[in-house]
């Protein structure tokens, strides 16, 4: 058997050793309305155990020369492609083609947000994402408004998907154990995930009104020069954590028609 892998640092590798937690990682997958998965940062393959039992065409993605040897001499399973690439960078449609597939991982900590807004991008094919994050990275995408963890990735996440955090797990379960806790969550696109107002600009509204998350939309949206009507609006007068997704969606198509009416 190949030796094995040692944990990199600068790669943000922390090896999850316990199978249970592997196995309920696995489990978070429903298998519903798609039969291809992708699991990033395989490492040395403790949840890709339980995910070629699926009846499924797995491809694991690890930047690691060396995990993707050991992954190779370990797991020479007919339905589990391995792969070389870095997910950040990989065109992900080279990986399933047009069909639709799932996302899951125990994700390297200093790459997760960044995953979580490639998948999004890549949303039309993915009805599912699981995986492992640090605990609060997992509780803000699922967080709901109201709460200082409520932010862009909660908001952008939610206006497509449905967010559930699942279960935290502890340090002691890795090799080496990272510094904090880890969390699992799950997200499932909603049935209809289309907006009714310009992605792009959805995205530019909660990115800045969150830049400057005391103040009011009113003056942290300055740069989209509203027009004196539209400011009037008592929607204005609220801080970006007290804006429910549905609301930020709105008030980008309000933002939408003022930009329009005001020329």
């Amino acid at each position: 058997m190949g030796k094995e892998v040692r944990a990199k640092k600068h790669l943000g590798q922390h090896f999850l050793k316990d199978e249970t937690i592997a196995e309920k990682i696995g489990d978070t997958l429903t298998m519903e309305t798609y039969k291809n998965v992708l699991e990033i940062g395989p490492g040395m393959g403790v949840l890709t155990k339980y995910l070629i039992e699926k009846d499924a065409a797995i491809i694991a993605m690890d930047l690691d020369t060396e995990s993707i040897a050991y992954l190779k001499e370990k797991y020479p399973n007919k339905n589990l492609k391995i792969l070389e690439a870095d997910f950040l960078k990989y065109d992900l449609s080279m990986l399933f083609g047009k069909e639709q597939f799932a996302i899951t991982g125990n994700f390297p900590y200093n790459i997760s947000t960044q995953i979580v807004f490639k998948m999004l991008e890549w949303k039309e094919q993915v009805p599912e994402f699981t995986g492992m994050f640090q605990k609060e990275v997992a509780q803000r995408i699922c967080e709901k408004e109201g709460s200082k963890a409520y932010g862009i990735l909660s908001v952008l996440a939610q206006a497509f998907y449905d967010a559930e955090y699942l279960f935290t797990v502890p340090p002691s379960v890795f090799n080496p154990p990272p510094k904090v806790d880890s969390g699992v969550l799950r997200l499932k696109r909603k049935e209809d995930f289309s907006i009714p107002c310009s992605e792009k600009m959805l995205y530019r509204v909660v990115k800045t009104a969150f830049q400057q998350r005391r103040k009011t939309l009113r003056n942290s949206l300055k740069s989209f020069n509203l027009s004196d009507k539209i400011k009037e609006d008592t929607i204005f007068d609220l801080r970006p954590e007290q804006l429910s997704v549905s609301q930020f969606i709105a008030l980008t198509q309000k933002l939408q028609n003022d930009a329009i009416s005001a020329h």
